[in-house]
């Protein structure tokens, strides 16, 4: 059984407290995050989405409730520095996360800063880029990259430094459709293989496919948590009506409507494939 890595308990955050202009942004959430799990979490504008992935390395603290990374609170000014290196932040504009001139010397920013000989760093650097698919770039120009493969080697600097979780806030939202799969499979890859938790925070509910678990926020509070199957189906009850559920979950609820006999919780494109297969008693390897 998987341990808890990061609890959240009765977390409540407020901006500018004490002030006519405060704003409740999260309302008391708690949930857990499993070490390597791949979790999900979704929500419109104004969710609070955003500010929880702060509070998860202690870019922001609670107003109320705690959080905890591996049993370290992130109140605690001593434990703050072991928690940051334990959950890696990517952000939403790859641009703002690149700081060097070359590959190779932007994924070891990180190790510099641990103060890691210079041996370890270049294997680091090595390991990293091989994680994301990178190594054929590492003396490129991250300007002369597209938007995923500057989103990648966001994600391998972070990993050079050992995280075992990765927050990722609104990390797809810039990207083109190849550069968001591009991104996704890299996730799900660092996930299967190597046992890297992942956050994954969207407005697209398309980008969660690859999650074990969803919650979905809504003015601040957790609306529905639960298998990403079954959170996907009832996309359509969250306040709101902002997100709505994927096109796969869509597609498989049209052809249950016009008699095909479909299971509950499809929502990729080869499930979906797979279960038509079946319904039409094919083997899913089959060509149609």
């Amino acid at each position: 059984m998987r341990e808890p890595l990061i609890e959240v308990t009765d977390l409540r955050y407020v901006y500018h407290p004490d002030t006519p202009q405060a704003v409740v942004a999260l309302d008391g959430l708690s949930f857990s995050v499993q070490s390597g799990e791949y979790l999900g979490i979704v929500g419109g504008n104004g969710s609070g989405k955003s500010t929880l992935a702060k509070h998860l390395n202690a870019l922001l603290l609670p107003t109320a409730g705690s959080v905890r990374v591996g049993g370290l609170d992130t109140r605690e000014r001593a434990a703050v520095w072991e928690i940051r290196r334990r959950v890696g932040m990517i952000f939403q504009n790859p641009d703002n996360q690149l700081v060097a001139t070359v590959v190779e010397e932007d994924v070891a920013f990180g190790p510099e800063n641990l103060g890691l000989p210079p041996a370890v760093i270049r294997e680091r650097v090595g390991e990293a880029l091989a994680a994301v698919g990178m190594t054929g770039f590492r003396r490129r120009a991250p300007h002369l990259l597209s938007g995923g493969q500057k989103q990648r080697v966001a994600i391998a600097g972070i990993l050079a430094m050992r995280p075992v979780c990765l927050v990722l806030d609104e990390a797809t939202t810039m990207l083109d459709p190849a550069g968001r799969s591009e991104v996704l499979e890299t996730l799900s890859v660092l996930n299967r293989r190597d046992g890297v938790t992942v956050m994954l925070i969207s407005h697209a509910m398309e980008d969660l496919s690859d999650a074990e678990r969803i919650i979905a926020m809504d003015r601040g509070r957790i609306v529905l948590d639960g298998p990403a199957d079954a959170v996907m189906a009832r996309a359509d009850e969250i306040p709101g009506g902002r997100l709505g559920a994927p096109p796969m979950v869509k597609l498989a609820r049209w052809l249950r409507e016009d008699g095909l006999r479909l299971p509950e919780g499809v929502h990729t494109v080869k499930a979906l494939a797979d279960a038509v297969a079946a319904a039409a008693g094919l083997s899913p390897q089959s060509d149609v």
